[in-house]
């Protein structure tokens, strides 16, 4: 039963950029640079059946645009418990379109709906044991966050093995945005 979700990939490039954010952080667990993406939905473990209807369906899809993403500043999820250090990416109209899109024919599908709110990011690190200061120390020990801008051509359908989490990703099928 495969796992899955889509999202887009970042570029090497950007990658190299946002692993040098690597290190100096009690209790993170740092996921590999090839390993980073931006989730667009999360699917989940489903059946061979609907993997196929999901992987048929995201086909509509790929006459969306291409566009272009910036990570421009680093976060955290959890508060004052956090559980994950992440870049987080300009909310811009293109990329909530093609979530949006993706979640309508996702449903359409069968698939429940998302009940998360879409916060573009590329997840850095897994927290476990960092206290809110911790956090706050090494943000602030970070320096200030060069914005990185990449253009998205493709978005995919990634699988993952059931893990703790930051991979490994298997991408499963591309599709490929109008230039």
């Amino acid at each position: 039963m495969p796992r899955l979700f889509t999202g887009l990939e970042i570029p090497a490039e950007v990658g190299l950029a946002l692993s040098m954010k690597r290190g100096g952080l009690n209790g993170a667990r740092w996921i590999d640079p090839e390993n980073y993406h931006i989730t667009l939905r999360f699917i989940g473990d489903v059946d061979n059946t609907t993997a196929n209807d999901v992987a048929d369906s995201l086909d509509q899809l790929s006459n969306s645009m291409s566009f272009q993403v910036r990570l421009n500043h680093l976060s955290t999820f959890g508060g004052n418990t956090p559980r994950a250090l992440y870049a987080g990416a300009d909310v811009n109209e293109s990329l909530v379109r093609l979530q949006a899109a993706q979640e309508r024919v996702l449903q359409r599908a069968g698939l429940e709906p998302e009940g998360r709110k879409f916060v573009p990011h590329v997840s850095l690190a897994r927290l476990r044991g960092s206290s809110a200061q911790d956090v706050a120390w090494f943000l602030a020990q970070s320096g200030r966050f060069e914005p990185l801008t990449f253009t998205v051509g493709r978005f995919v359908l990634f699988s993952s093995k059931d893990s703790v989490g930051g991979g490994p990703y298997v991408v499963e099928q591309s599709y490929p945005l109008a230039a």
